[in-house]
C-alpha cells in the first residue's frame, strides 16, 4: 500500500478501539552512523560489516550495514511514539524477517495492521477485561 494512502499515526489505541485490519504508518527517520554507533555501543555487536565501510567480505561495499536489529529498534521506538502512546499496551511477542539490509544514510518507515483481535482468556470484569491484538508491521527502506 502507497504511504500516502495509510494515514499517519499520531496517538496510541486503547484496547476498546483495536479492530481487525485497523492500519497506519509511522513518520519517515533516516539511520545515522550516529544510529549504528550507539546500537553497537549499547549490543557489543562489534562485527567487521558493522564497523568497517572498507571490510574486504562485505556484502555491500562501501557502506555500513547495520544488522536487522539495528532498524528494528528503531521502528520500535517509533512505534513507541505513535501506536503504544499513552495506552498502556504491551508487547509479548516479536518475530523478525529481514529481507533486505539497512544502511547508514537510508530511510526507513513503518506501516502496522492489525491482523487479529480476541479476548484474553483471563476472567475480569467488563471494565477491566483484556484483548490479545496480533499485527504486522512492515518497514519500507527508502534508499
Amino acid at each position: 500500500m502507497a504511504e500516502s494512502k495509510i494515514p499517519l499515526m499520531a496517538r496510541g489505541k486503547y484496547w476498546q478501539e483495536i479492530e481487525l485490519g485497523l492500519a497506519g504508518r509511522t513518520l519517515r527517520r533516516t539511520v545515522t552512523e550516529a544510529d549504528l554507533v550507539n546500537f553497537i555501543s549499547v549490543t557489543g555487536m562489534l562485527e567487521a560489516i558493522f564497523i568497517d565501510a572498507e571490510y574486504p567480505h562485505a556484502a555491500i561495499p562501501g557502506r555500513l550495514v547495520s544488522g536487522p536489529r539495528s532498524p528494528q529498534c528503531l521502528i520500535e521506538g517509533m512505534l513507541f511514539q505513535t501506536v503504544i502512546q499513552g495506552t498502556g499496551l504491551a508487547l509479548l511477542e516479536v518475530a523478525l524477517k529481514a529481507h533486505a539490509p539497512v544502511r547508514v544514510n537510508d530511510s526507513v518507515w513503518a506501516t502496522l495492521e492489525t491482523l487479529e483481535v480476541k479476548p484474553t482468556s483471563k476472567k475480569t470484569t467488563e471494565r477491566s477485561s483484556r484483548r490479545i491484538s496480533k499485527s504486522i508491521t512492515s518497514v519500507t527502506n527508502w534508499w
